[in-house]
């Protein structure tokens, strides 16, 4: 089995995400069907066929993130340490540009541009790893080439 690489925020995440479709989520889901189901024949009733989907998906959903977080390889940042750019590093770097952005670099199922958190598997993610305050580095963007020069390495639990 692939082990799932993620920082503790991302497995607590997850396990919260769980932990409603368990215990939230699928009861409501079984009350609606067993309402829908009140309401007589089967076949033409749409609030029962449309329960009976949401439960598929959720009960999908509630696999697929079983099945994460047990192949779960977690990396808690605040136990790391080092000047060199892996996984769980928040990095600060300047564009080309001069634009100034801080990264901290997770999982592929804890991506967030928006917070600032990006995949270690995405191109960026990769073109940082390994590099050290100071470094520069070039990756390929959808936009073109884009250079960057890491600014500042460091680890810290992630509260985003």
């Amino acid at each position: 089995m692939e082990k799932v690489p993620m920082t503790t925020y991302g497995y607590a995440k997850m396990e919260k995400e769980l932990h409603h479709r368990t215990r939230t989520l699928r009861p409501q889901i079984i009350e609606d069907i067993e309402e829908a189901r009140a309401h007589g024949d089967l076949s033409e009733n749409a609030e029962y066929h449309a329960a009976k989907e949401r439960q598929a998906i959720n009960e999908g959903l509630i696999k697929d993130l079983e099945s994460k977080l047990s192949r779960a390889d977690v990396i808690d940042p605040a136990k790391m340490a080092g000047s060199k750019v892996m996984m769980s590093a928040t990095v600060k770097v300047v564009d080309e540009d001069d634009k100034e952005n801080t990264y901290i670099l997770v999982g592929p199922e804890e991506a967030d541009l928006e917070k600032g958190l990006i995949s270690i598997s995405s191109p960026l993610g990769r073109a940082m790893i390994g590099k050290e305050e100071g470094d520069e580095f070039t990756f390929n963007a959808p936009g073109g080439s884009r250079s960057y020069e890491v600014l500042e390495v460091s680890y810290k639990a992630i509260d985003v």
